[in-house]
């Protein structure tokens, strides 16, 4: 089986395992999207869910956070990691947003990287889920290790391994990939224990061929 026949058969088989794949982070605008998966590097969706309820409640919107005093962000989203550099990415981002845009979100890829702290990955998953536009596969640590397994890139690089997997699959199931790729993951193709014996991609993963 060539890659691209591999890449067909994995995501239909995800397609039917996780028919209700979505972003585990909680949020319920465009923006609280962005500010949760800035938090989200190095950190867990669960811990950045345990954030975030504060965090909108005083900055829900980019206009908030533009006039928010950083000591206050940082405090509040102290458990996230990194806490005084995503404090001044989501600070810096709002006043970009707000000076530039009117407070909105771009919906372009470009767009969405100009903003601080916002790489390829945020931008990916920003875009997909909160405007259903396919910018790319994001490529987060799950991805990335599982790419490999799968057998449908060799590359380290994320950038590369996203070019990969966007070449094997249409645009309109990027977006989808991705989230059923990280809760798979997450749930069964774990780094430590993978539990190939009751995979759903038994047959068609490399790992399993």
């Amino acid at each position: 089986m060539n890659r691209k026949d591999r890449a067909t058969d994995i995501a239909g088989r995800l397609d039917l395992f996780y028919p209700d794949a979505r972003c585990e982070l909680d949020f319920e605008t465009p923006w609280q999207l962005l500010a949760a998966t800035v938090l989200s590097a190095q950190c867990t969706d669960v811990r950045v869910n345990l954030v975030t309820p504060e965090l909108f409640r005083l900055w829900s919107t980019p206009e908030a956070m533009a006039q928010a005093d950083l000591a206050e962000v940082e405090e509040v989203i102290h458990s996230t990691g990194f806490f005084r550099n995503k404090a001044r990415a989501l600070r810096d981002g709002a006043r970009t947003l707000v000076a530039d845009n009117g407070g909105e979100l771009p919906r372009s890829l470009e767009g969405m990287v100009g903003l601080p702290g916002v790489g390829r990955k945020t931008a990916k998953v920003v875009l997909g889920e909160a405007f259903n536009i396919p910018a790319g596969i994001a490529v987060d640590t799950h991805v990335k290790r599982l790419a490999r397994r799968f057998g449908l890139s060799d590359e380290t690089d994320s950038d590369r391994i996203a070019g990969d997997l966007e070449g094997l699959l249409p645009k309109a199931r990027w977006v989808g990939f991705s989230l059923r790729v990280v809760l798979h993951g997450r749930r069964v193709c774990t780094a430590r224990k993978p539990q190939c014996d009751d995979c759903v991609l038994d047959g068609v993963c490399l790992q399993r061929v």
